[in-house]
């Protein structure tokens, strides 16, 4: 039987996806207005940036005219035969990692085991696993789909790079939604899975959370 394997972190009040985020803050009320007697209503309210848990980025994050979550086509997310690629050596991860793959049409996953150190100080360390740009350019010269890892991103955000984000800038110009804070690619085999990480369809929001999850055999 086919099982699901949710990849993806969950939401809660306060908590911190990378550090300089604003956290999340998570209200839960219950009203009896328009309820029938005897039950309430549960309404809640969620102020977070696009950019917390385990979310999605889309080209307009850094290009002006680029696609938003409101224009994302959902086979660019959804459905996408997968491939896991661990690269847990060393922090800079190249193109040798994903030599020998076909990675055109699939959602490429990179397990790095930084998940480990999820909600932890260690998490936002500037010695976190990224991808170079020419491991980005050989992602995108492949014909992958997407492109997900469990770290912080896909850039090295160290104060050496200055802001620089070389290998996202690659990812979205050519149009690849990539997801960041995936966890669990561990559970995952390295193929033969399905792969879903659909956003919200929110216009004028370039990055949102979503419930990333596989589908294997």
């Amino acid at each position: 039987m086919p099982k699901l394997v949710d990849v993806s972190h969950q939401i809660t009040d306060g908590m911190t996806t990378s550090p300089g985020l604003p956290e999340p803050a998570v209200e839960e009320s219950t009203a009896a207005s328009g309820a029938a007697p005897g039950h309430e209503a549960s309404t809640g309210r969620v102020t977070m940036v696009g950019a917390t848990g385990t979310y999605v980025e889309m080209p307009a994050h850094r290009y002006r005219d680029g696609a938003d979550l409101a224009d994302l086509d959902l086979t660019r997310v959804a459905d996408l035969p997968g491939a896991v690629v661990t690269a847990t050596s060393s922090a800079p991860i190249g193109p040798e990692a994903f030599s020998g793959l076909d990675v055109r049409g699939r959602a490429v996953l990179v397990r790095t085991g930084w998940d480990r150190h999820w909600r932890t100080e260690a998490y936002g360390r500037p010695d976190h696993p990224y991808l170079t740009e020419a491991a980005a350019k050989a992602l995108v010269d492949g014909g992958a789909t997407l492109v997900g890892i469990d770290s912080v991103g896909v850039d090295d955000t160290s104060s050496a790079a200055e802001g620089a984000r070389p290998a996202l800038a690659v990812l979205l110009a050519a149009g690849i939604p990539v997801v960041s804070h995936l966890c669990l690619l561990d559970q995952l085999p390295e193929e033969g899975f399905a792969f879903f990480a659909v956003p919200a369809k929110v216009r004028g929001m370039a990055a949102f959370p979503v419930r990333a999850f596989a589908l294997t055999d």
